[in-house]
């Protein structure tokens, strides 16, 4: 295409943009139409949250449409009944990375030595068992007033993962996080018969963050059921966890524990995966206290 074509196309679509503009915002009332505008009545009709600028302390005022929000029906809802509602942002309280020990305890090693192998046993456990259910903690903490995340990388490879595993049947996802957190990396101590015992840890489970499913046999997961699959393969929820002011970390020999920066996680799906690198956006919603 030559560049006057180009130049022409672009002198088209502005014209076309400015006859659509006078249509929604015509220079002149039609006869019989009220002037002004009621700035008030527009806000309370905004399904948007409208940003109250009279503190600092991240509130939204808002007027929700009942589309966004199922508890309203739309045959029963009531607008003003929302108008003027406060949104406080959820705050948790973030240590200093420093406040932490690290120790090392026997190797916890991988049941499958490549991908394909654990996909295998994977749907191995499905044709038993069904839907695989996996738990996962987000646990942060600081450096220099960043968070950063706590990741285990597998020994000698560019494989990350957050604490957790797969849930047993039956077995509900709050304790079942708390049991696997305690195995993976809480600190042991050595019975006088010799015997490694797990501390049992106080650990704080906080907020769903995010629920992931894989839809098949394969790596790919994504943060909702693809609408041709029925039964999916796995379902995984990341779960925030509050850690305490202090904690004494025992981590398996064949695994580091990271403390890994939201900015290097966020839009780096390329090392990550994208479970991981979504992280960032998932806490963009709470206030950090660094303390």
């Amino acid at each position: 295409m030559e560049e006057d074509d180009v130049d022409d196309e672009e002198e088209e679509y502005e014209s076309s943009e400015d006859e659509i503009i006078l249509k929604l915002f015509p220079t002149e009332a039609p006869p019989g139409a009220a002037t002004g505008l009621d700035v008030e009545a527009l806000v309370s009709m905004s399904p948007f949250p409208v940003y109250n600028q009279n503190g600092a302390t991240h509130q939204f005022k808002t007027n929700q449409s009942p589309h966004l929000n199922s508890n309203f029906p739309s045959s029963n809802y009531n607008p003003a009944s929302n108008i003027g509602r406060t949104i406080v942002q959820p705050t948790i309280r973030v240590y200093n990375l420093n406040n932490y020990s690290f120790g090392k305890k026997e190797a916890q090693p991988e049941k499958d030595a490549t991908v394909p192998a654990r996909l295998a046993r994977m749907q191995a456990k499905y044709e038993k068992e069904g839907m695989r259910r996996t738990v996962e903690g987000v646990l942060i903490v600081h450096v220099h007033n960043h968070p950063h995340v706590l990741l285990l990388q597998i020994e000698n490879s560019h494989f990350f993962k957050l604490p957790g595993g797969r849930l047993k049947p039956g077995e509900e996802d709050i304790p079942g996080l708390k049991s696997k957190l305690t195995t993976k990396i809480a600190s042991t101590s050595t019975a006088p018969n010799g015997q490694i015992i797990q501390n049992n840890a106080d650990w704080e489970v906080g907020d769903l963050l995010c629920s992931w499913w894989r839809p098949n046999f394969e790596t790919l997961f994504y943060p909702y059921i693809p609408p041709h699959i029925t039964k999916p393969k796995e379902l995984k929820k990341l779960y925030l966890i509050v850690l305490p002011e202090s904690f004494m970390f025992d981590v398996p020999k064949n695994l580091q524990l990271l403390a890994v920066p939201i900015f290097d996680l966020y839009d780096n799906g390329k090392k990550y995966g994208p479970v991981i690198s979504s992280l960032p956006q998932l806490l963009g919603r709470f206030n950090f206290v660094y303390l």
